[in-house]
C-alpha cells in the first residue's frame, strides 16, 4: 500500500487522492483476523509502516489517513504526518485541503412504499482566496441508499462530481413518478440518517449484503458526515414513530380484525395470532411502522422472517398469506399508499403464497413432536431451535427414575436436573455450574457469537461435550466483560490440543 501510494503524487485534487486512499484501506473493510481488531491490526499497522517510510508518498498516505481513518488511526497519523513534516519530506500543495469541505446541501429521494431512501449531500472544499469558478469544480456528492428493509442499512455508496445534473435527474424522474418523492432536507437530518445506517451496516457478524462499490466508499463517507452538522433531530426520511407498547398492538390488532379489510378470514382465532405477528414484525424489525406495507417487505416478512422467527400452528400457516393480504389493504387505506402501490404488493404476496409453504417448514417435520418444541419454544422463537437442542439434548424419556417429559428447560431448577443427567458421576458442582451458565446463555442467545462460535466447531466434526468445553474455557478465562467474550468467541477457530 506504501509503494502504491506514490500515485498520490500524481494526483491534481484533494478529493481524488482521498478517493483513492478511501478504496485502498476498504480492502480490508467487514473482514476479520486472528489476534484482534482488523482495524487496529491492518489500519494502525499501515499507519506505523507508512511513518517508518518517511518518502513524500508515505506522507501523503498519512494525511489521508488523518482525515479518513478511525479516531485512533486518525490522531496516530497526524502526529506521524507532522514529524515527517519538521523533517523536512516534502508534500503536494493540495495537501493542505484534505478534508477542508463544506456542506452546500442535502437531499433524500425516497419511495412512496418506505422502502427505500437515496440520500444526496453535496459539499465544496474551501479554497480561501480562490475564485469561485475554481471552487465549482470541485463541489461533488456523496450518494447512499438506505435500506429499510434490511435494518435501515447503508446497501450502496459512491461519489459523484456532476452535482447539479444528479439533483436535477433525480427531481425530474420524483415529479413524473407518484411513486416517488424528491425533497430537500436539513444536514443534521442527513447526518443522523446516515450514521444510524452506517452503523446497521456494521453490525452484523457475517458479511452484510451491500454493493461491490460499498466498501471502498465506507471511509470517505465516515468522514464527510462529520463535516455536516451535527443534531438531535429524528431522521425525516424514516417517519418513525413512538415505540408500541403491547397495548396499542393490540388496539390495532383489534381495529383490523373488524375491518372490511378482514372480514373475509374464515378463522378469527388463527387470524388474531397472525396479525400479532404481523404487528410485532413492524414495531420491531422496521421502526415503529406495522401499518407500513410494500412488496419487498411482504416477501421478506413471509418468505425469510416468519420461517427463521416464528413458531406457527398448521392454521396459522394455511392463515397467513391471506391475512397479510389483508392486512396489506387495511393499512394501505391506513397510510395513503397509492392504488398502484396497492396492487402491487397484493400482487407480491399472491405470488409468495406459493413459495410460502415451502419456505416455511413446520418444526414437526424436524422429527420432534409438538409438546417437545412448545417446551423448547415457549416464547416461540424458531431461530433458537437449534442452540436449545444443544444445549438440552434430553428432554424425553425415564433416567434414574426421572421423567423427563416432565422437565422444563425454561425453568432453573428443571434445567439443572437436565445438565445433572447430561453428567452423572462426571462433574463436580462448580464444573456443573459452568454447564449451567453456558446452557443459560445459549437459551437467549446471550451474546450471538457463543452459537456461532459453537457451530464452527460442530461444522469441523467436533464432540459435542469437547465444544461446550471450550466455551466454558472461553468464558471462564475472559469473565464478565461482554465485548472481550464477543472477541474471543469471534476468534474461535478449532479446538486447541490441551482442551
Amino acid at each position: 500500500m506504501v509503494q502504491a501510494a506514490r500515485e498520490l503524487l500524481a494526483v491534481r485534487s484533494p478529493l481524488d487522492a482521498e478517493l483513492m486512499v478511501s478504496d485502498m484501506i476498504g480492502a480490508w473493510w467487514g473482514r476479520r483476523v486472528r489476534g484482534g481488531d482488523v482495524e487496529q491490526v491492518l489500519g494502525e499497522g499501515l499507519v506505523d509502516y507508512a511513518a517508518k517510510a518517511g518518502s513524500p508518498a508515505s506522507l501523503t498516505l498519512l494525511i489521508c489517513l488523518a482525515y479518513l481513518g478511525t479516531a485512533r488511526q486518525g490522531a496516530k497519523a497526524e502526529g506521524a504526518a507532522l514529524a515527517l513534516m519538521e523533517s523536512g519530506v516534502a508534500r503536494p500543495g493540495w495537501a493542505d485541503r484534505v478534508g477542508a469541505v463544506k456542506p452546500t446541501g442535502c437531499y433524500v429521494s425516497r419511495d412512496a412504499y418506505g422502502d427505500q431512501d437515496t440520500v444526496i449531500c453535496t459539499f465544496a472544499y474551501r479554497w480561501g482566496e480562490e475564485s469561485a469558478a475554481e471552487a465549482g469544480q470541485e463541489r461533488h456528492a456523496l450518494v447512499m441508499v438506505v435500506d429499510h428493509n434490511m435494518s435501515g442499512m447503508a446497501r450502496d455508496a459512491w461519489v459523484s462530481s456532476q452535482v447539479d445534473m444528479l439533483i436535477e435527474k433525480a427531481r425530474a424522474e420524483a415529479a413524473g413518478n407518484a411513486m416517488l418523492l424528491f425533497e430537500e432536507i436539513e444536514p443534521q437530518q442527513a447526518r443522523a440518517l446516515l450514521e444510524s445506517a452506517m452503523k446497521a451496516t456494521r453490525e452484523p457478524k457475517t458479511p452484510p449484503p451491500v454493493s461491490d462499490s460499498y466498501s471502498a466508499y465506507h471511509a470517505f463517507a465516515r468522514a464527510r458526515l462529520k463535516a455536516l452538522p451535527p443534531g438531535r433531530k429524528r431522521p425525516a426520511p424514516l417517519h418513525i414513530e413512538a415505540p408500541y407498547s403491547r397495548e396499542r398492538r393490540a388496539m390495532l390488532a383489534a381495529e383490523f380484525l373488524a375491518s372490511d379489510a378482514a372480514e373475509h378470514l374464515s378463522d378469527p382465532s388463527a387470524a388474531s395470532r397472525c396479525a400479532d405477528h404481523i404487528i410485532d414484525y413492524g414495531c420491531e424489525q422496521d421502526f415503529s411502522r406495522p401499518l407500513r406495507v410494500s412488496p419487498t417487505k411482504c416477501e421478506t416478512f413471509l418468505l425469510d422472517w416468519l420461517p427463521r422467527k416464528v413458531m406457527l400452528s398448521v392454521a396459522e400457516q394455511e392463515a397467513m398469506p391471506h391475512v397479510l393480504a389483508a392486512w396489506a389493504r387495511f393499512a394501505a387505506r391506513r397510510t395513503g399508499l397509492p392504488e398502484r402501490g396497492l396492487k402491487a404488493t397484493l400482487d407480491a404476496v399472491w405470488e409468495a403464497i406459493g413459495k410460502f409453504p415451502e419456505a416455511y417448514r413446520d418444526p414437526t417435520s424436524f422429527g420432534l413432536d409438538r409438546p417437545l418444541l412448545e417446551r423448547l419454544l415457549p416464547d416461540g422463537d424458531l431461530s433458537a431451535l437449534a442452540r436449545r437442542v444443544f444445549a438440552f439434548p434430553f428432554l424425553q424419556g425415564v433416567h434414574n427414575g426421572v421423567d423427563l417429559d416432565r422437565l422444563n428447560p425454561a425453568d432453573d431448577a428443571d434445567r439443572r436436573t437436565l445438565l445433572e443427567i447430561d453428567h452423572v458421576g462426571a462433574a463436580d458442582e462448580e464444573h456443573l455450574a459452568w454447564h449451567e451458565e453456558i446452557a443459560s446463555r445459549l437459551w437467549v442467545g446471550d451474546p450471538p457469537q457463543l452459537w456461532e462460535a459453537a457451530q464452527r466447531l460442530l461444522d469441523l466434526g467436533h464432540d459435542r461435550h469437547d465444544v461446550l468445553h471450550v466455551l466454558i474455557e472461553i468464558a471462564e478465562r475472559i469473565g464478565g466483560d461482554p465485548e472481550e467474550l464477543a472477541a474471543a468467541l469471534d476468534d474461535i477457530a478449532d479446538i486447541p490440543d490441551e482442551i
